[in-house]
């Protein structure tokens, strides 16, 4: 059954669902209304057609089917197989943007790599507390009169060897994961979720260490557009972007490529191309400038004037 659901005004304005279609972002604000209280949903195109195309008949399961990939791709739902060999799909900024009061519990089997995530983080009992400095082995607590127990219950080879009273560094194993994996957010919050602009589940590669990503400068170079491109057309730009990103070229070149680009109009396989004239440009040399000479009279006027004055 849908449900009331909120939609922020920043969602207008999102980078991500500008990468996306006007079918898929029609498609993805109708799943948040028949999602249930856990932001899942069957992933069915004929199905999803039914709900939210059904006065459409021209946008067929084949065309929602499309719009479910591009959604993918962009990271803002994720696609995943339940226990019963069926698929599902869960909207990922679920928890962040959507305030369910008193929300049900899911009847629909939960997403195995966000929930897992999750769950690792919920049972973490040292979440988001820094640990204590590693004492030396052997070493007692400050004013306690004894030694600092393990802070893992699990018997190992230590234990074993009469080694169970040493004290144990601060980084410890937590279900499986390392340190790095649980988050600071505490244990009641879960994970950090993927944010719109983070990387999409569809293999796109996260450029960590530059500071403008290739869906910034696709966002750019649409709404710069008199009229949105294609989605073929921007989803080949944003390839071309990403390579240029991962070979170290600078944003301002990039954004000077794909300003060619859009004046000239021409195919994105020629952006590399485009950007390689922004960068590697040579400006013309000055003329030499005209000196300004003050005017002073004639010592022979007659000669000058030629005997008209």
């Amino acid at each position: 059954m849908a449900r009331i659901r909120t939609i922020k005004p920043e969602a207008f304005v999102s980078e991500s669902l500008a990468l996306v279609s006007l079918t898929a972002e029609r498609t993805f604000f109708g799943l948040l209304t028949q999602a249930d209280d856990q932001g899942r949903h069957r992933d069915h195109a004929a199905i999803i057609a039914g709900q939210l195309w059904v006065l459409r008949p021209e946008h067929t399961p084949a065309d929602v089917e499309k719009d479910l990939a591009q959604l993918a791709d962009a990271g803002l739902v994720c696609r995943y197989k339940g226990p019963d060999d069926k698929r599902y799909l869960h909207v990922v900024t679920w928890q962040q943007h959507q305030k369910i009061n008193r929300p049900s519990k899911s009847r629909l089997p939960a997403c195995p790599l966000h929930e897992a995530a999750k769950a690792v983080v919920r049972s973490a009992p040292h979440a988001g507390v820094t640990e204590p400095s590693p004492q030396p082995h052997g070493t007692l607590r400050a004013g306690s009169g004894q030694r600092r127990e393990p802070a893992v219950n699990t018997v190992t080879d230590a234990e074993a060897a009469g080694q169970s009273d040493f004290t144990e560094p601060s980084l410890m194993v937590r279900a499986g994961l390392n340190e790095a994996v649980v988050t600071s957010h505490g244990p009641d919050l879960g994970p950090r979720i993927m944010d719109l602009g983070d990387t999409p589940s569809g293999g796109a590669s996260a450029h960590a260490l530059d500071t403008v990503s290739a869906q910034q400068l696709i966002a750019e170079y649409a709404a710069a557009c008199t009229h949105r491109p294609p989605k073929d057309v921007l989803g080949h730009l944003g390839q071309q972007v990403r390579k240029l990103l991962d070979e170290g070229i600078t944003p301002a070149h990039i954004r000077a490529g794909l300003e060619g680009h859009r004046a000239k109009g021409l195919h994105p396989s020629t952006l590399p191309s485009l950007v390689h004239e922004a960068m590697n440009a040579t400006t013309t040399a000055p003329t030499t400038p005209v000196v300004h000479r003050a005017w002073t009279n004639p010592t022979d006027v007659e000669a000058a004037f030629g005997g008209d004055l």
